[in-house]
């Protein structure tokens, strides 16, 4: 896997069309720029009927991404400053900013998520909102480890020991013992419809 310095990350993944990988508060993400969406399926042999994760920094960062009344759009603020950062995923009306190769099936909806991560956020924070998903081959378990990662997928970006170093100081003490103590549950899927949420998976957050 080869291990980069953070300009090198963002240049990556925002400039250079590669896929990238970093820690989250559930599993590793595996990622790209949301136009590159269709490595990600090609790369997993994932089912065009799964659509992948928008994740960001902030709420703000991904409204753009949506459409929705202010009603609506105030009750999705309203969930996700009650549980974000965190491991809920909010599926919602899509905006025409989604590339189609999020979606494969233009099912008009998306997935958006702001995770409890610090490297994560500051991450998005620089790369903007990127197309998520967990590091696996399509129907097998979620890899954890940046050495299962490594084994399985070479190719991947991921942050080098000097950089995660350089970053420290920026994220309230954050170590890198602390991505190992991400959950290794995937988030809560919640859909949203005109009565409210409707729940598509469970995770370890509980809207009611």
């Amino acid at each position: 896997m080869p291990q980069v310095s953070l300009s090198e990350f963002i240049q990556g993944v925002c400039s250079d069309k590669q896929l990238v990988s970093f820690p989250t508060d559930t599993v590793p993400a595996l990622a790209s720029h949301p136009a590159e969406a269709e490595q990600i399926f090609v790369l997993k042999r994932r089912d065009p009927d799964k659509p992948l994760i928008l994740m960001a920094a902030t709420f703000t960062d991904l409204l753009p991404y949506t459409v929705g009344t202010p009603a609506e759009k105030a009750i999705w603020r309203q969930t996700a400053t009650r549980f974000w950062p965190g491991a809920l995923t909010l599926v919602v009306p899509a905006s025409d900013r989604v590339p189609a190769a999020m979606n494969p099936q233009q099912t008009g909806t998306i997935g958006i998520r702001v995770p409890n991560q610090p490297l994560a956020r500051y991450l998005l924070a620089q790369t903007g909102p990127l197309a998520t998903t967990s590091v696996n081959r399509s129907g097998e378990p979620a890899l954890l480890t940046l050495t299962a990662i490594e084994a399985e997928f070479p190719q991947l970006l991921t942050l080098s020991g000097a950089a995660l170093h350089q970053v420290q100081p920026l994220l309230g003490g954050y170590t890198a013992q602390a991505a190992a103590r991400a959950s290794g549950v995937p988030s809560t899927v919640a859909l949203w419809q005109t009565d409210g949420w409707q729940i598509l998976r469970q995770g370890d957050i509980c809207l009611s």
